[in-house]
């Protein structure tokens, strides 16, 4: 599995709109990659639909979604009824925003280091995690969130971050706690000489590192 800032290792595959190249398929875009332990299991649909959602929000990002599951891509589809339904769509005949991977072989599972040694399948063989990866138009990954299977995931959590990566990748500054889009930005160290409007945070240690640009997260 690639660290961060490596480039995120390419694969072809089966998914529910036909077979793709990972790589081509990402193209000049940011993406997210999500694994699931199975098909027509009740955390997973909840994460699905809930994905279904917020599409709208990742597309304002450019950022395209793609899950994986170990599971055919007709079970995919079949699935991805019920999907809609919980999402609260009218048609819960139309397919999903975005595709799914079928990884039956569980290569990629492996490959990628998505297993959960603890929750374990009817095959007897330990099922994915939640993964998150985000990976850049460059190809390279620039975030990584490892949850256990049992544990659903904050989607909302997921664009807050996007949000942070994105915006310090424009304009070298980084993000405080709890940060959200359009809160203040910290200058750090790295930048030698703040720019005009830097607000510095006394400290009882007299070190001027606490360094703000209001209004700089937008």
């Amino acid at each position: 599995m690639a660290r961060l800032g490596e480039v995120f290792p390419n694969f072809d595959a089966d998914t529910t709109e036909g077979r793709i190249n990972f790589h081509q398929w990402i193209g000049d875009s940011w993406a997210i990659l999500f694994s699931h332990p199975a098909d027509f299991t009740p955390v997973c649909t909840t994460e699905l639909a809930r994905v279904v959602n917020l599409k709208p929000e990742f597309d304002k990002r450019g950022v395209k979604l793609i899950a994986i599951s170990l599971d055919s891509v007709e079970d995919h589809k079949a699935w991805s009824k019920d999907v809609m339904h919980v999402s609260g769509a009218t048609d819960c005949s139309r397919p999903l925003p975005y595709p799914i991977i079928a990884d039956k072989s569980r290569e990629l599972a492996v490959q990628l280091q998505m297993l959960d040694p603890n929750e374990i399948g009817k095959e007897g063989l330990p099922l994915p995690a939640r993964t998150v990866f985000l990976i850049g138009p460059d190809k390279k990954l620039k975030m990584s969130i490892l949850y256990p299977a049992t544990t659903g995931r904050n989607f909302d959590e997921i664009l807050r971050a996007i949000d942070s990566i994105q915006l310090t990748a424009k304009n070298g500054f980084a993000t405080p706690v709890n940060w959200r889009s359009g809160d203040d930005c910290i200058v750090p160290p790295s930048i030698k000489t703040p720019p005009a409007g830097t607000q510095v945070r006394d400290l009882p240690s007299g070190k001027q590192y606490l360094r703000y640009m209001p209004g700089s997260g937008k």
